[in-house]
């Protein structure tokens, strides 16, 4: 189950991953920081669904940052 988006994911990927509360810590504290209103808002959501899980659920998770490699376009078009 994808429980958070992409955007989410990446930027929870950011911070310290060790645990939930460290997660949420990270975040927060950045959020004042972040001047772009997309941005605050992915970060909103994130925080809102770390808080609405528990340590349990979020143990299970496993954060892994997606990322755009425009290498990899230029190779699928071109077998």
């Amino acid at each position: 189950m994808n429980y958070f988006t992409v955007e989410e994911e990446n930027l929870i990927c950011i911070y310290d991953t060790t645990s939930r509360a460290a997660a949420m810590e990270g975040i927060s504290t950045a959020m004042p920081d972040y001047e772009d209103d997309d941005m605050r808002e992915i970060a909103g959501n994130a925080l809102r669904k770390l808080k609405a899980m528990n340590d349990a659920e979020y143990s299970e998770y496993v954060f892994v940052p997606a990322y755009h490699n425009e290498d990899d376009e230029e190779t699928e078009g071109s077998g």
